[in-house]
């Protein structure tokens, strides 16, 4: 993208939506942090009753440092959150908490978009090595052979496969904790409110990756096809 003035246009728009959704997100988690649950529960027992509640016993509940770092590991079996969330007795703290249960139940559920997104993570882990030299070398290399930048676009392509295969995974998680939280009154109404809001804000932050990702590969293939007319 730093090769043309629409290059950076393009690089300027999404950092502007990334940083927007970002600061909304952690602005909601902040204010929602300050409402104490009238339930009490914290995000480690909101979690240790969603998981008893789904039948689930092999999942490990740890708590890791950093601020929204949560989240599940299949690997393992463990769902990590961080310690606000961990600690935390408020709406934030209690919809991050179940919406990583959510993941854990999504495994043990074999729910198709995670299978998929499991398997997707080795060829995107490979993909993720190469594509920035791929593509730069693709781009110097245009003008003697496409070639490398077609490389380049289809590792690309990979990655942005995986992007908008993890939003109905992240979709999915988020419905089955609001759910399950409103059901179980682990929030009152008000409370759920916030925690719907906040699980939004979050999901955003996985639809502007997928968006921008689209939009990167878009045009890397207006470079191909714009070198071919």
């Amino acid at each position: 993208m730093i090769f043309s003035p629409s290059g950076i246009v393009l690089m300027v728009v999404i950092m502007g939506a990334s940083w927007i959704v970002q600061y909304m997100l952690k602005s909601r988690f902040k204010k929602f942090a300050e409402t104490p649950l009238a339930s009490n529960m914290s995000g480690a027992e909101v979690v240790q009753d969603m998981l008893a509640a789904h039948n689930i016993n092999t999942v490990r509940i740890t708590c890791i440092p950093g601020q929204l770092t949560d989240h599940y590991d299949p690997s393992n079996l463990s769902i990590n959150l961080s310690e606000d969330v961990y600690h935390g007795r408020n709406a934030a703290a209690a919809a991050v908490a179940a919406h990583e249960c959510g993941h854990a139940i999504q495994h043990a559920q074999d729910y198709s978009y995670l299978q998929l997104r499991s398997k997707l993570v080795p060829v995107v882990n490979f993909a993720s090595q190469w594509i920035t030299w791929v593509l730069i070398g693709g781009i110097f290399l245009l003008e003697f052979t496409p070639l490398p930048l077609i490389i380049g676009i289809v590792l690309f392509a990979m990655t942005t496969i995986f992007s908008f295969v993890t939003l109905p995974v992240e979709f999915d998680a988020s419905n089955r904790a609001l759910a399950w939280i409103k059901d179980s009154r682990v929030v009152n109404q008000q409370e759920y409110a916030m925690a719907k809001s906040a699980l939004w804000w979050a999901a955003m932050t996985y639809v502007v990756a997928a968006i921008a990702s689209l939009a990167t590969l878009l045009y890397y293939v207006s470079i191909l096809l714009g070198r071919r007319d």
